[in-house]
């Protein structure tokens, strides 16, 4: 009788790409759902390091996108070249907040921590600042009605495991 066990897998990050899409319906409980998958698939590929700062800053783009838009939402996890993680939030809402409707700029980290320290005492409105301080790359474009018969925007992030975010953002 043929035995079969589990195969010991290596929890390195491998080089090989990988993608994985989550739709998200316009639901207060998508935030939560959308980080107990990334965290699934980051520990899956061997990438956990990241998870901590992914699930914050995947939290606040997707409740953004459900907050500002009227119908669902998309979550796309993706790994690049040397343990790259880029996670994009589609919505359906085609404005693209200011400043992710331009590139980041050599100084913008040092004008996003001018900008966390004069919102210090805000409630709201500091997702998106947290996603500039936090995160190795960033930016948004729209989504034009005809391609591929969706519209909306995305805006997305980089992460790499070489660099702490949260001690930038403390």
């Amino acid at each position: 009788m043929a035995t079969v066990s589990p195969q010991e897998t290596d929890s390195a990050p491998s080089d090989q790409p990988w993608t994985y899409t989550l739709r998200l319906p316009n639901d207060p409980r998508a935030a939560r759902i959308a980080r107990v998958t990334l965290r699934a698939v980051l520990s899956g590929h061997g990438m956990a390091e990241l998870a901590e700062t992914a699930e914050l800053l995947t939290s606040e783009l997707v409740t953004n996108a459900i907050r500002h838009s009227d119908g669902p939402a998309q979550l796309r996890l993706r790994h690049l070249c040397e343990s790259r993680l880029r996670v994009s939030i589609w919505d359906t809402n085609p404005t693209i907040p200011a400043p992710f409707d331009t590139p980041p700029g050599r100084l913008d980290r040092l004008t996003a921590l001018a900008e966390a320290a004069a919102k210090a005492d805000d409630t709201h409105g500091r997702g998106l600042l947290i996603v500039r301080l936090c995160a190795d790359n960033w930016g948004g474009y729209p989504l034009a009605d005809d391609l591929f018969g969706i519209s909306g925007k995305l805006l997305w992030f980089e992460l790499t495991p070489l660099r702490s975010s949260f001690d930038i953002a403390a």
